[in-house]
């Protein structure tokens, strides 16, 4: 079996693969292991006659055109167990990170701009006894909203569909209406996949129902969110903050973000750990290994 990768991945993730041949071009591949960094274009999947299947290396999709797929009966898999710790955990840190004021104060001694020690300066806001609006409690919701209660947060959720009564209990977690959820949260935190129906899910509107004291964690996908939108609440003070992992136009920063204090930043890294990044090569060594044995029962299917 011949197999391509868009992005070189560990090989101690491969070993159970090493059977085959990796690496080759697409051209001449039966498999494809795609990244979210890279578009799998309908181009690309036209080039490859003999391709059969694509083992996506993460839990989003949105990177691959899968009318391309469907039209070549070609299936489609994907990694959501591996992502789930790393990226709450990640969200989690943002969360501290803005709220505790940790990037700003690191650049403020670096650059020998921060305000005295003393007991009214460098003042920052606390998540104890605040409440935390996570928007998609799925996996990655519950992971972040574990640490939250662990720390001493309230949480309210919004999804498409409530939640069984057993998993909200695990949380204290209150179902509210999206309207809700933005008035009532300190912090307001994008946990869910992205589809063209939620693109720009949070604009200027959404903003400004907000407190002017809540900060935005966005640890999803950069489309969910209006941008320009964005930066126009956080430069007239229309919420406290935001903590961003992804970004409408990636690779692409807007420069307004890099230059506001009251933002913290991440390159997209929500699963980025090696451990993560072993665990998700397993996941698709454990995808492409149900395909060949047609053991479709086990695999992450997308399509």
């Amino acid at each position: 079996m011949h197999i391509a990768f868009t992005t070189r991945l560990p090989d101690e993730g491969l070993t159970r693969l090493s059977e085959h041949t990796l690496y080759v071009p697409i051209e001449e591949a039966d498999i494809l292991v795609s990244t979210f960094d890279q578009p799998v274009t309908a181009e690309m999947i036209a080039s490859a006659p003999k391709l059969r299947l694509i083992a996506n290396f993460g839990v989003g999709y949105n990177n691959i055109d899968l009318n391309a797929c469907r039209e070549r009966g070609i299936r489609v898999t994907n990694t959501p167990q591996p992502v789930i710790e790393p990226t709450a955990e990640l969200a989690f840190a943002l969360m501290i990170a803005v709220a505790r004021r940790v990037a700003e104060f690191d650049r403020s001694l670096r650059d020998g701009k921060c305000q005295p020690m003393a007991v009214m300066n460098n003042l920052s806001h606390s998540l104890y006894g605040k409440t935390l609006g996570i928007i998609g409690l799925g996996r990655i919701g519950q992971a972040l909203a574990r640490r939250a209660v662990a720390s001493g947060m309230n949480i309210i959720y919004h999804n498409r569909h409530r939640l069984p009564e057993p998993i909200e209990a695990q949380f204290g977690a209150e179902y509210v209406d999206f309207q809700t959820l933005l008035q009532d949260s300190d912090y307001v935190s994008l946990n869910l996949p992205y589809t063209p129906e939620v693109h720009h899910l949070i604009g200027l509107q959404e903003i400004s129902m907000m407190r002017r004291t809540a900060y935005l964690i966005n640890t999803a996908r950069g489309a969910h969110v209006d941008e320009q939108a964005l930066i126009h609440a956080l430069q007239n003070g229309l919420i406290a903050g935001a903590a961003l992992d992804v970004y409408e136009h990636e690779p692409q920063i807007s420069p307004e973000l890099l230059s506001l204090p009251n933002v913290v930043l991440s390159p997209h890294t929500g699963t980025g750990t090696w451990e993560g990044r072993i665990a998700m090569c397993h996941n698709v060594e454990d995808n492409i290994l149900a395909y060949l044995n047609n053991e479709y029962d086990k695999m992450n299917i997308v399509l």
